[in-house]
């Protein structure tokens, strides 16, 4: 006699067995992990950073990228691919942009527009602040033992080279200078730190003679955070920027 119960059993969801012996539930094995073709993503990057006027930071390039697309082996395949070319990819400022070939910069020179000359004065200001920064225009006279005029200072402020930071903790509350990114990008710098350091500049000619034992480079920083020293800059330091010189002459 047969009997008519009908059994009713528990629905599973569908195992299979994989070659090691585990079971693994089918619907996770059949799922599939999506990842951006990496040549694609490439030819995006390459496209943004050949349209931007401005050198271009890993995130920026990131968030226009397909999703999960691996944007450091992207930055490096495309130095790897143009290093021979007569456009290189380089960082500076800690961003990334198409730079011509260093070696091919005669080529194009009758082609740059010539740019005013800095002056001596402006020249060793500039370097001063870049090494020394946070200073103030006091102390850059003291290094360069003469005066330093108002007119040097705001031409390098309207360069975009140089910053007002904060003004130093001392009576009269003087005012402290910086570089920028912009300072980094004009000399082809990835970070202040990549100036040249003592031996550096003795290689390459600029200091001659018998350096005395006791001098040294310092090693510049350009950390965006004021220092212990410093106080913020006054909302009027910030609206008339180039009017907090004392006007003086007789600068070398």
């Amino acid at each position: 006699m047969t009997n008519d119960t009908d059994e009713i059993q528990d629905v599973e969801t569908p195992e299979e067995v994989s070659a090691d012996g585990q079971v693994e539930n089918q619907d996770e094995s059949q799922a599939e992990i999506h990842v951006p073709d990496h040549g694609e993503a490439m030819r995006i990057a390459e496209a943004l950073l050949f349209a931007s006027a401005a050198p271009l930071g890993a995130e920026e390039l990131a968030g226009r990228l397909p999703e999960g697309a691996d944007i450091e082996k992207i930055l490096v395949d495309l130095q790897e691919l143009y290093a021979p070319r007569g456009v290189n990819l380089v960082r500076v400022a800690g961003k990334w942009a198409f730079r011509t070939a260093s070696d091919l910069s005669f080529v194009l020179s009758r082609d740059v527009v010539e740019q005013r000359k800095l002056s001596r004065a402006a020249m060793e200001t500039l370097s001063i602040i870049a090494y020394h920064q946070p200073v103030t225009r006091a102390e850059i006279e003291e290094i360069r033992g003469v005066a330093t005029s108002k007119g040097t200072l705001d031409l390098l402020l309207e360069t975009g080279w140089i910053r007002l930071r904060g003004r130093r903790k001392v009576p009269g509350r003087p005012v402290t200078y910086g570089t920028t990114p912009a300072f980094l990008e004009h000399f082809g710098l990835d970070a202040i730190e990549d100036l040249p350091g003592l031996e550096e500049l003795k290689g390459a000619g600029f200091i001659e003679g018998r350096v005395p034992s006791d001098m040294s480079v310092p090693v510049p920083s350009d950390a965006e955070a004021l220092r212990e020293d410093e106080d913020p800059l006054d909302q009027d330091d910030l609206l008339q920027p180039l009017e907090m010189h004392q006007t003086e002459t007789g600068e070398e």
